[in-house]
């Protein structure tokens, strides 16, 4: 076993070119009030790896700088790698309005939440697709009002004392987990 040179990785990548011709994972993914820019940059590069539709930012989710809106965490980028200009995201303060615009496209709304009724992520099959994953803040997750609005959420499985994982792990659990299945079908 040899360990790959990154020219030797990068052969097999995709470019800012050619991401056009990738076959899109067709999932949303709405962070509600991410506080840390490192979970967010994180997140960034994990959206990369499993190529996601789009990824909106909300609440008081940090942005990364030089888009079109004023300011932007540099933080972001220390984790993201670049991944800032290969995943397409939008900021919107109220997530409510993104996810009633998905709604009225016919995408299934699911919460990355621990509920009275979620389920397994792994439950999760071909006619889940489209969807929207949200992701909710560290420490409070997905606020009720906006679990009101969900079609269904899941959970990870927890074997140890914690109740959770990071933010970021959780996400890159998940979001590879939905990837495996959409490339099953």
């Amino acid at each position: 076993m040899k360990k790959l040179t990154h020219d030797e990785i990068s052969k097999n990548r995709s470019t800012l070119d050619t991401l056009h011709k990738v076959r899109k994972l067709p999932v949303y993914v709405v962070l509600n009030s991410i506080r840390s820019s490192y979970n967010v940059g994180s997140i960034f590069r994990t959206s990369d790896g499993a190529m996601i539709e789009k990824l909106f930012l909300c609440g008081y989710t940090p942005y990364p700088p030089g888009s079109k809106l004023e300011g932007g965490n540099k933080d972001i980028l220390k984790t993201s790698l670049g991944s800032t200009e290969s995943v397409e995201w939008e900021y919107a303060k109220d997530p409510k309005v993104i996810i009633s615009k998905l709604k009225k496209d016919r995408i299934k709304i699911c919460a990355l939440e621990l509920t009275d009724s979620s389920k397994p992520y792994f439950e999760i099959d071909k006619n889940d697709f489209p969807l929207c994953l949200i992701v909710g803040n560290e420490i409070s997750g997905v606020p009720d009002e906006i679990l009101d609005i969900c079609d269904y959420s899941v959970e990870i499985p927890q074997f140890g004392v914690k109740q959770s994982l990071n933010v970021a792990v959780a996400y890159g659990v998940t979001i590879f987990r939905l990837r495996e299945m959409f490339n099953k079908h």
